[in-house]
């Protein structure tokens, strides 16, 4: 089990990078909640550093205190890019992070959620409901608990983005790395629409990366992916997935992401105009790996 106790105190085991030898404890300073779910092993704690923490099979999913990097980078991104987003679907999310972003965006006319585990989103509300800051009362939402994967192969909708914010590879989070998934979420894509997915760390998960990107490139006229650094990921930069036909949208200038940032009245802690176009520019061994993908 990922909670173990030395007689005195309770740590929570980061064990998503165990095979490659590293293994990175939490001191759980209160246990908040912990079981399975019947989909996952979940667990709810504080610790000083970060705030109130939540992990899900052994890999920390979100905490208090540097969420909001990847909720911003994962959200403002793909909306600010595309300019004109009517209709916005979340894969996963379960903790409203990203959700809470998008309802920022008042030019959003529907926002579906698709959640495959209700305990997620329900102990999110309960313990952890700072990160969604009362996205879910949003009239705009649609929350669907079912599998994304199944969703977007029968969903009739058109979305202008897609923001996938799933789990690691690795139990219920496998299928949302495969290829008839990705070609069922273009479907669902207007014409210029974006679909961003969560990549890991490209330092220990290459392999995730290049997956996904080879997969990007056989649907997509413009398969790339943009970065960002997320304390408690450990190894580094995070790549988030881009897949688009329209090859234009991420060289939208700093000047026209001011304009519709400041058009939107955001005020965020990570993101800004000039991230948003230096987190395209990628270390050169990033850029390898996306590189050679499918090659």
């Amino acid at each position: 089990m990922p909670v173990r106790s030395d007689g005195k105190t309770h740590w929570v085991d980061e064990v998503l990078h165990e095979n490659g030898g590293l293994v990175i404890s939490y001191r759980a300073d209160r246990i908040v909640f912990e079981e399975s779910t019947g989909q996952q092993h979940l667990v709810i704690y504080d610790n000083q550093t970060f705030g109130r923490m939540m992990a899900l099979d052994g890999a920390t999913q979100v905490t208090e205190k540097d969420e909001f990097v990847y909720h911003e980078m994962m959200t403002h991104v793909p909306v600010l890019a595309h300019g004109n987003v009517k209709r916005l679907l979340i894969i996963g999310g379960g903790d409203g992070g990203i959700l809470r972003e998008a309802v920022r965006h008042k030019g959003i006319e529907k926002i579906t959620m698709v959640e495959i585990d209700p305990a997620v989103t329900n102990l999110a509300k309960e313990h952890l409901p700072m990160i969604s800051a009362g996205a879910f009362d949003d009239p705009r939402l649609d929350l669907v608990f079912a599998d994304g994967a199944e969703f977007v192969r029968t969903s009739p909708e058109q979305y202008d983005v897609i923001i996938v914010d799933s789990t690691d590879p690795v139990g219920p989070g496998v299928v949302l790395f495969e290829e008839a998934f990705y070609r069922n979420a273009k479907a669902r894509l207007t014409e210029g629409g974006i679909l961003v997915t969560q990549n890991g760390v490209p330092f220990l998960q290459s392999t995730e990366l290049s997956s996904t990107m080879a997969k990007f490139k056989r649907l997509f006229r413009y398969a790339h992916c943009y970065v960002a650094t997320i304390p408690t990921y450990v190894g580094g930069f995070m790549a988030l997935g881009w897949g688009t036909d329209d090859e234009f949208l991420n060289a939208v200038t700093v000047e026209t992401l001011t304009h519709r940032y400041r058009e939107a009245g955001l005020k965020t802690r990570y993101y800004t105009p000039a991230v948003h176009k230096a987190a395209f520019a990628l270390p050169a061994f990033i850029e390898e790996i996306v590189a050679k993908a499918a090659d």
